[in-house]
């Protein structure tokens, strides 16, 4: 997101050459930042941590004329653990709210100048609320009137009021994320598809080849809940193939999707990323695969399709997610998956103004040619039974048997999976509930033909030899302590 905003600067500033961009972030050369610090910056994008680094240790770094602290995603940064480097900040910089002005109250070197702090959020929720707290003294909150979608005048930005505890709306009702609610664009088309779990990951298949067959140039997201699932979905996207009909020489087998795929996830390293975003970026028909650290902050243009494999852990997150697609007047579709015990999860999202309609899934798989000819059931089949998901699954299944290192990442994928399934939080631990769950046809869901338990008791092995082995390593140690 950093380098997102440095590059809309720069193009932005080409012709005023006077105000300087900069950026600072984790991962780059600290030399390299110094430097630019040094020479002089008018506008500087900058990560938390990395920030906090060079006002603590780079004694070239001069902030005497700081005008304006802005802080973008305000109700993400408190979630990724950034309380404290906020406060230290805005301490240093002498930017804190003053609470009462008391008698040792020390100045900073810039306590002079007239000082902005704003933050910026597409969603309102508690988190917003105490980072508010931490940096705004007497704030006004400014934002689009309900009524408003489109169009833009003076007096829809109308001030809210704060109470000097919670940011207050109009009517003086807390703004928050559960009661806020949603305005998305009006040309985005909004559906959620009802799989049983065992069956997900063949429809998500057939529903990735039917797009890209019936639109090649087109750029498509798809959401996942763990980076393990990313990796596995990736790996399995580009390498699986399958015979075409009617063939049975096995040089002619193909990619079962034939289409430019990408990963990105948050333990990807820095310079992958960034090849990942300027990729999926420049390119005019891709496949992206991604965990989170897609859903906020990166403008990739041109994206027509938003796939949640996975539900998003909040609301807010599914506004993030969706917000990739129909983005200033483009048309865009978002699809959401629900297992038929989560579709309680609908409920959540029309409290905040938002409704799904049902994907017509039935009349997808029917579309799919089995043995050469069309499939065409006068009487309702299900998904499970569907003979062309049956096929399908069959044969992912004897790909990742096939290959140990698919196996291995199948299995990861599978127990990340489920570890991110229990960690749904408030109202959602009711709805997204493990015990509901069969965990043959989550394992299914990876084209693992064991059972969970023999995956399980594969990793029990494991983790029993760590324990035998740090025993043994024990006793060894306490023998060479009684030889001294």
């Amino acid at each position: 997101m950093v380098l997102l905003v440095y590059e809309i600067l720069q193009k932005l500033l080409h012709r005023f050459h006077w105000i300087v961009p900069g950026y600072i972030m984790g991962g780059e050369n600290r030399n390299k930042e110094k430097a630019r610090l040094r020479k002089g910056i008018s506008i500087l994008v900058a990560t938390p941590g990395r920030l906090l680094d060079h006002l603590k240790n780079t004694s070239s770094f001069l902030y005497t004329n700081l005008r304006w602290i802005i802080f973008d995603e305000a109700d993400r940064i408190l979630e990724l653990g950034y309380g404290k480097e906020i406060e230290d900040i805005l301490n240093i910089l002498g930017s804190k709210p003053q609470k009462s002005a008391g008698k040792d109250n020390t100045t900073s070197q810039i306590s002079e100048v007239q000082r902005q702090n704003l933050l910026l959020s597409a969603t309102l929720n508690e988190k917003v609320n105490e980072l508010a707290k931490i940096s705004l003294d007497n704030p006004v909150m400014v934002g689009l009137d309900q009524k408003t979608e489109l169009h833009l005048t003076q007096q829809d930005m109308e001030p809210m009021e704060f109470n000097g505890k919670d940011i207050l709306g109009k009517d003086g009702k807390l703004l928050s994320s559960s009661t806020e609610e949603y305005k998305l664009p009006t040309q985005l088309l909004q559906r959620y598809i009802k799989v049983p779990c065992g069956s997900r990951l063949v429809v998500l298949l057939a529903i990735l080849k039917h797009l890209f067959e019936k639109e090649p140039s087109q750029k498509v997201v798809v959401f996942f809940s763990t980076c393990d699932a990313v990796d596995f979905h990736y790996s399995l996207v580009s390498g699986f193939q399958l015979l075409p009909h009617r063939q049975s020489d096995i040089e002619d087998k193909q990619l079962f999707l034939k289409c430019n795929t990408l990963r990105l996830h948050g333990n990807m390293n820095h310079e992958d990323r960034r090849t990942t975003f300027n990729a999926f970026k420049t390119e005019k028909s891709a496949l992206l695969l991604s965990s989170d650290v897609a859903a906020r902050g990166l403008d990739f243009p041109k994206v027509r399709c938003i796939i949640q494999y996975d539900p998003p852990g909040e609301a807010t997150e599914y506004v993030h997610r969706v917000g990739r697609t129909a983005r200033i007047g483009e048309k865009g579709d978002s699809l959401l998956f629900l297992q038929p015990v989560e579709t309680d999860y609908l409920h959540g999202l029309e409290k905040h103004g938002v409704t799904l309609t049902e994907y017509p899934l039935q009349k997808l798989l029917d579309s799919f040619p089995l043995s050469g000819i069309k499939y065409h059931p006068k009487n309702f089949v299900s998904v499970d039974t569907h003979p062309w998901v049956v096929s399908l699954q069959r044969a992912l299944e004897s790909f990742i048997s096939s290959e140990l290192k698919m196996k291995k990442m199948a299995q990861n994928a599978f127990c990340s999976w489920v570890r991110a399934y229990t960690a749904h939080r408030g109202e959602l631990k009711g709805i997204f509930m493990v015990k509901k769950l069969h965990l043959g046809h989550v394992a299914r869901s990876f084209a693992l033909k064991e059972q969970p338990s023999l995956v399980n008791k594969s990793l029990q092995k494991q983790s029993k030899k760590r324990m035998r082995d740090q025993k043994h390593n024990n006793v060894s140690k306490k023998r060479k302590v009684s030889k001294r």
